[in-house]
């Protein structure tokens, strides 16, 4: 990284930290230097600078976003920021124009040494879900790498800091959670590793991980079919 890029990547760090106050949580893993693949809920383009801002400095010189050339190509600033900035891995979205494999290209990285931030969502989650359905991005990353360690990490609060049409940022606290790490099991289905994937993704958000404890506490303590029909 060069010493402009330098200063341009703790400027954003530092302006990221302020407008959010963002924290990171570690849930069942450690902030530690191995490689990984961060996998995170999308509903900003500034997802990835507050993922990356968390982490510790010797783990953010090493982690590589994976981010749409459409976007990040659009612009000389936007060019610098993704390239030179932040390195990204830059996807070309459109499958009739792209002559590089998207996995291949996450691939590469990764046997370089780098870790990765993806977005498993493929888009901006515009709606009022909390996940939009996976694409099947990285189960191929997954089955092409297994022993690499993919960290499911929710994204809290961002889509409030700059909601959509708006052009100044308002101040609110987020936090970045990361939760234990999976891998693929043997013989799983893209099916079931994409919904296993989806389920530890959500279980770190505030809401939808109180909701599912508050269930799995009612199936805990509901009463079996065999007790109701004994009469106790």
């Amino acid at each position: 990284m060069s010493f402009v890029a330098d200063l341009a990547a703790a400027a954003i760090m530092l302006f990221a930290r302020f407008i959010t106050a963002v924290r990171g949580v570690w849930q069942g893993i450690e902030p530690v230097p191995l490689q990984r693949v961060y996998f995170a809920n999308h509903v900003s383009h500034g997802d990835f600078i507050l993922l990356w801002t968390v982490l510790p400095d010797r783990m953010r010189r090493t982690t590589r976003p994976v981010a749409g050339a459409d976007y990040w190509l659009k612009s000389p600033i936007r060019r610098f920021i993704g390239r030179d900035v932040f390195n990204a891995v830059l996807i070309d979205r459109n499958r009739e124009t792209r002559t590089n494999d998207p996995i291949a290209q996450m691939a590469e990285a990764l046997d370089s040494g780098a870790s990765l931030i993806v977005f498993p969502e493929g888009t901006r989650n515009e709606t009022g879900s909390p996940l939009l359905p996976f694409k099947s991005g990285l189960y191929h990353l997954a089955k092409a790498r297994p022993a690499v360690d993919l960290v499911p990490v929710w994204i809290d609060n961002l889509n409030r800091v700059m909601p959509k049409g708006e052009f100044v940022p308002v101040p609110l606290i987020c936090t970045v959670t990361f939760g234990e790490a999976l891998h693929m099991s043997v013989d799983e289905t893209k099916d079931d590793f994409i919904a296993r994937a989806e389920m530890a993704l959500l279980s770190l958000s505030p809401d939808q991980g109180a909701r599912m404890r508050q269930s799995l506490r009612g199936l805990a303590t509901a009463p079996s079919s065999a007790t109701r029909g004994n009469g106790q």
